[in-house]
């Protein structure tokens, strides 16, 4: 009886144990689905998120939901099963179809791409290959950059081959292979490739590739005119109010951003991505490769291979993502393999800082502190301007720039800048450049800015000013060269190399202590000084001065600091406008 009793009181302590696990685990995932809620709320609330939001770990999804409206004129909330425009999340699509032509054979990813297109122009098409193309890496210039691009063309409809005589016949950037500088045309031709060398269209590849066989039914190639369920509609924000965004063709984005899906769809596109049901291992070796440095990241085939910040510690994990953009959308999805988690931010109001979303997001899923958004300084004076006049938001700004309850932004100060610009309210234009001059003066980009803004009134002078402020600061500005070089100024010297005694060189080299878990490490290789941050490769540094060194991979500076005794003690680091000096160890 003993016995008995004793066995049974164990399985009764057993159950109840059981029992407790389970309401711990229950309870533990009922707080993190709270405070991603409360997070992206906030977000929502300061209209800064609009969309769809999906959140996996160790492969199973634990937070889907949607927020904020799909359609706003009917009030019809966004889903976990909204359709969105995905912009150029659509590349990596893109790059595993023409994998999987070269897996068949069919093509080679370093043959020239005349080899396929014999009508594309031999001076560049002979020296541009396919990897190159799936690497930005190729020197044909971007067609979204082209100046009055979205005013003219953006509303035409085109035939791939049609659209491709837009970039086709102009002057390469750079020798193919030589850097990275992201170009859409470069993904555009990658869809006329997938469709000459396979004899079907893009949009009947995908669904017969991907979709289909990964059972994505609500994922496909986005027309305007189709009737398709569950759609979001794109929005822009206009002060504090939306509007409907611009009307874009969508044979213009093709195979470098016209794709749409759901959240759900990218979950499953994720988990396939695991396994060998799309390629081989060897090529999926190819697809997530770190191929090109761009950056503080490398670029794979439609994905940047990189890491990113876990809240607000100093851990960080290793990811492979991209972002997208298109007219009323923007899109994110983030998957860190180490633990099979993903984050996908679908948002249809344009804009959205899904970047620090994500952030906040990794800081929930790993238990780490995090922040919530802060109500925007430029979104609260840009409807003060509208509503009340500049006068009125000056007096607004000097109230709320220094609070902590506000995020004074440089790019967000600029974005109104160029929207007031753009709406032809140059004065407004110019205070607002002006002021982001004087909040971030370090930073070669409010100047550029301001400068345009100046032009654009007519006041060459101070234009001129600006611009070689811009230059002084990032020598590596070439809008602001070209831009003097209109206004007739001699840049001969703004464009000399600076060259840097070898002695001088040599006592930069070290290691510097930034932060307690962020330090840059100084190389020397011949003549050239490299910088090594924490966590990632080494990137040339060029001389702007002797103690000032800038880098061309990133908008950052570098600037050796020496004690009286001329010895060299710190490093100062300024990028984003911000400046943090670190101790020479």
């Amino acid at each position: 009886m003993k016995q008995h009793f004793t066995f049974y009181f164990s399985k009764t302590k057993a159950i109840l144990f059981f029992a407790l696990l389970f309401f711990a685990h229950f309870t533990f995932g009922q707080v993190k689905e709270a405070q991603l809620t409360k997070l992206i709320n906030t977000y929502t609330d300061y209209k800064a998120f609009n969309g769809s939001v999906l959140v996996a770990q160790e492969g199973k999804i634990i937070y889907k939901k949607g927020f904020g409206f799909a359609n706003m004129e009917w009030d019809i909330p966004n889903a976990a099963n909204t359709k969105h425009r995905l912009g150029s999340i659509s590349k990596q699509f893109t790059g595993m179809l023409i994998l999987q032509l070269a897996e068949a054979g069919k093509l080679d990813l370093q043959a020239p791409i005349t080899k396929y297109l014999p009508e594309y122009p031999k001076a560049t098409g002979d020296i541009i290959t396919t990897h190159h193309l799936l690497t930005h890496s190729s020197g044909i210039p971007n067609y979204t950059s082209f100046p009055d691009f979205f005013k003219n063309e953006s509303r035409n409809p085109y035939t791939p081959l049609e659209f491709i005589s837009k970039f086709s016949e102009k002057e390469l950037e750079f020798t193919p292979g030589e850097r990275f500088s992201y170009s859409n045309s470069g993904y555009f031709l990658l869809g006329v490739l997938i469709e000459k060398i396979s004899g079907k269209t893009y949009e009947k590849m995908l669904q017969e590739k991907i979709f289909t066989p990964l059972k994505m039914n609500d994922s496909g190639f986005d027309h305007h005119a189709t009737i398709l369920k569950n759609r979001a509609t794109g929005y822009e924000k206009q002060g504090g109010d939306f509007i409907n965004s611009s009307y874009l063709d969508m044979s213009i984005p093709y195979a470098a951003g016209s794709l749409y899906a759901t959240a759900e769809d990218l979950y499953l596109w994720d988990q396939a991505l695991y396994t060998n049901t799309l390629l081989s291992k060897a090529s999926m070796d190819l697809f997530f490769g770190n191929h090109i440095k761009a950056g503080n990241e490398h670029y794979g085939y439609g994905w940047f291979i990189g890491s990113e910040t876990i809240g607000d510690s100093k851990e960080s994990i290793e990811t492979i993502s991209h972002g997208g953009g298109i007219n009323g959308f923007n899109t994110l999805i983030s998957r860190a393999p180490s633990d099979q988690s993903l984050i996908v931010l679908l948002n249809n109001t344009g804009g959205a800082p899904l970047g620090d979303m994500a952030k906040a997001i990794r800081g929930i899923i790993y238990d780490k502190p995090y922040s919530f958004p802060k109500k925007s300084v430029a979104n609260i004076i840009y409807e003060e301007i509208t509503a009340n006049g500049m006068d009125t938001a000056l007096k607004q700004y000097n109230i709320i720039k220094s609070s902590e309850d506000y995020d004074l932004n440089e790019k967000d100060m600029n974005s109104i800048g160029y929207r007031l610009l753009q709406a032809e309210k140059v004065d407004d234009a110019i205070t607002i450049f002006k002021l982001n001059v004087d909040a971030f003066p370090n930073s070669f980009n409010v100047y550029d800015s301001y400068a345009e803004a100046l032009m654009t009134k007519g006041n060459k002078e101070q234009a001129i000013v600006n611009y070689k402020k811009s230059v002084e600061l990032n020598p590596n500005n070439q809008n602001g060269i070209t831009q003097l070089k209109k206004l007739g100024v001699d840049v001969t010297d703004l464009e000399k190399e600076v060259v840097v005694a070898e002695e001088i060189l040599e006592s930069y080299v070290g290691t510097y202590q930034l932060m307690p878990e962020f330090s840059i490490k100084i190389i020397k290789e011949g003549n050239q000084l490299k910088a090594q941050a924490t966590g990632q490769p080494a990137a040339d540094i060029f001389a702007k001065s002797e103690t000032v060194f800038y880098l061309k991979v990133v908008t950052a500076q570098l600037t050796f600091n020496k004690n009286e005794a001329g010895e060299v003690e710190s490093v100062t680091l300024l990028q984003g406008g911000r400046e943090i000096t670190g101790k020479k160890m």
